[in-house]
Parts: structure tokens; C-alpha cells; sequence
């Protein structure tokens, strides 16, 4: 019903009178298109709320391989991001040129993309496998982490881990980190040829 028909019957429809609880309609309005009326104007005044998109799936338990990589030490460094779902299936591949770093710093960035990511998931258990033993004993409480250029990173990490139901980090030997240590790698080589990190992958977000 387009809007100057609604606005016609409505005038007519108020013209009503009420009779013994009940309405006593023009004699030229049929309580068929009175109906059509209302119902018309409730849709216009009270139009449907837009539909909501679907929230993605929260993931649960999450193993996630990381790395950092410093050609120099310091020098160009990148970071690699490789996250797998309880049944070893990839979830997300990340890779990121970050500058000038050592490849502590890089180690630690790449930690922190790995907690970002598992945070915009909604994951609650995380498993890390890093082939970096400084930063794994850090994390484990083994080893202090005195470089001023770490401490903030480090802190950093600490607050993110806190908010997951259940975190662990483990020491892998390089052969075993093989996929991270690529991606790492390729966001040097991306970077320093000015371009950004594939399509394909996830983008996110320095030792001593």
C-alpha cells in the first residue's frame, strides 16, 4: 500500500466511532482494508531490524607455531604465524616484515601477532611451539628477562596470556618449526621488495 492510499484509509479509519466496545467504521471502509491499514502503518513506523551478521566460530584448543627471523641480528627482520585447530588442520598462516629487529625481538613479536590472533578468534587454549629456548624460558619463568628492549614485550605477552582459559609454550627444534620459520622468512623477502604479505594470508598486527 503506497503512502497516500495509507494516509486516505487511515483518515477514513479515523473517523470511526466507538459503539459498545466495539468500532463502527464508514460506511465506505471494510474492516478488511481497515486491517490492510494498520497493518501497513505498523510496518512503516516499526520497520524490521536489519539482520545481524553470524559471529565466526569460536575456535577451542589451538597449537600455534611461531617464529622470528633477523638477517644481520639486528638487522630486517619478520615474523611467521602459523595457527592449527585441534584436529591439525590449518586455521590461519600470517607473515609480517617488522623493520630493523634482533631476532629476540622478532621471536616476541611474533608471539605477540600469535596472541592477538587466538584473542580475535575467540580461542580460550592455546599451545605455542617455538624453536626460540630464550623465549620459551622466559615465558616458563626459567630465565629473567632483563633487556630493556624485551621487558615491555614480555609484559606485553603476559597480559594477553591471562586473558586464556589455558596457555602453554613449548621448545621445538628448528626442523620441527619449519612452516614458521618460512613465513617468517617470506615477510623479509615481501617486505624488502616493497610489496605486503600474500592475499592468502591473515596480516596482524625489537634484544639482548
Amino acid at each position: 500500500m503506497d503512502t497516500p492510499t495509507l494516509l486516505g484509509v487511515l483518515r477514513r479509519l479515523a473517523q470511526a466511532r466507538p459503539i459498545a466496545g466495539a468500532l463502527e467504521l464508514p460506511t465506505d471502509l471494510s474492516p478488511q482494508e481497515a486491517m490492510r491499514a494498520v497493518r501497513a502503518a505498523i510496518q512503516a513506523l516499526d520497520p524490521a531490524p536489519p539482520a545481524r551478521s553470524r559471529p565466526a566460530p569460536r575456535l577451542g584448543r589451538v597449537r600455534v607455531h611461531i617464529d622470528g627471523a633477523s638477517r644481520g641480528n639486528p638487522g630486517p627482520a619478520g615474523i611467521g604465524v602459523l595457527l592449527l585447530d585441534s584436529t591439525g588442520a590449518v586455521v590461519e598462516r600470517a607473515c609480517r616484515g617488522i623493520g630493523r629487529a634482533t631476532n629476540n625481538v622478532a621471536e616476541y613479536t611474533a608471539l605477540l601477532l600469535a596472541l592477538d590472533r587466538a584473542q580475535a578468534l575467540g580461542v580460550q587454549e592455546l599451545e605455542v611451539y617455538s624453536d626460540s629456548e630464550l623465549l620459551v624460558r622466559q615465558l616458563l619463568g626459567r630465565y629473567q628477562v632483563k633487556h630493556p628492549s624485551l621487558r615491555p614485550l614480555y609484559i606485553a605477552a603476559r597480559e594477553r596470556i591471562s586473558s586464556l582459559r589455558r596457555f602453554s609454550i613449548h621448545h621445538v627444534p628448528r626442523e620441527l618449526n619449519a612452516e614458521a620459520d618460512a613465513l617468517a622468512n617470506r615477510g623479509i623477502d615481501e617486505t624488502a621488495r616493497g610489496g605486503q604479505p600474500s592475499a592468502a594470508m591473515r596480516d596482524f598486527g625489537e634484544d639482548g
